[in-house]
């Protein structure tokens, strides 16, 4: 298990202006990238029945895990299934691929196909929508503009147009109504490293960016979901 570095900021389009002409000289460009220089990104998050992991992240629980299934760019090529475990600032991603019939298994509650799989993390899936009644709760799309140097396996993104779906479950709908989450000229950006952070890249990072800040997009979509549409979990 390699544990990574993980850092959050919420900036605003000016920084974003101010670091992309310096990370487009210092790192190269993630390759599944498109003409725009980004893709899609959709997740699904779940949570058990007693909303862990929303609340352990909302009460700053250190030792905290988060259960998603991922889609790129609107399609079922590429459909990751995932454990992120969080540890104060320190990250561990576990992921399995699966194909969109196993994905549409899950989503209509038919599970007996992850705990035949020889993959450990479906197992660990099986395990805990039986026992901790995982469930799909919401679904939260948002662009990503991704940096990356082989150096201290460095990655950094800015993730825009944060928002999620109200009260829609279906990962491989194209046409699900969103929300914002994020006020008006803000974004969110991410730095993640595994040995280090090179100080060519620190120095490429505005001052006032040097502020950390737990952002969770599960916690915002919940919070925001609640908020406007009383979808409640």
């Amino acid at each position: 298990m390699v544990y990574r570095h993980e850092l959050k900021y919420l900036i605003n389009y000016a920084d974003l202006a101010l670091i992309r002409p310096r990370m487009g000289a210092l790192l190269k460009r993630d390759r599944h990238v498109n003409e725009q220089g980004c893709y899609t990104v959709r997740s699904l998050y779940f949570d058990d029945y007693t909303n862990t992991a929303y609340n352990d992240k909302y009460l700053g629980g250190i030792d905290r895990q988060k259960f998603r299934i991922r889609i790129y760019n609107g399609s079922d090529s590429v459909i990751k299934l995932e454990r992120k475990t969080k540890w104060c600032s320190y990250t561990y991603k576990q992921s399995a691929s699966i194909s969109r019939s196993q994905a549409e298994d899950i989503l209509q509650g038919r599970y007996d196909g992850l705990l035949s799989s020889a993959n450990t993390l479906q197992k660990v899936y099986y395990h805990e929508f039986r026992t901790k009644m995982l469930r799909p709760r919401l679904i939260v799309d948002y662009e990503r503009e991704p940096y990356v140097m082989d150096a201290g396996t460095v990655r950094i993104s800015f993730d825009t147009h944060v928002r999620a779906a109200m009260g829609k479950r279906d990962i491989f709908d194209d046409r699900l109504a969103t929300v914002e989450l994020l006020d008006p000229g803000l974004l969110v950006m991410e730095v993640k490293f595994t040995e280090f952070l090179p100080n060519i890249v620190q120095r490429a990072l505005p001052q006032r960016a040097a502020g950390y800040t737990a952002v969770s997009k599960y916690v915002l979509a919940c919070d925001r979901t609640v908020y406007q549409r009383r979808v409640d979990y």
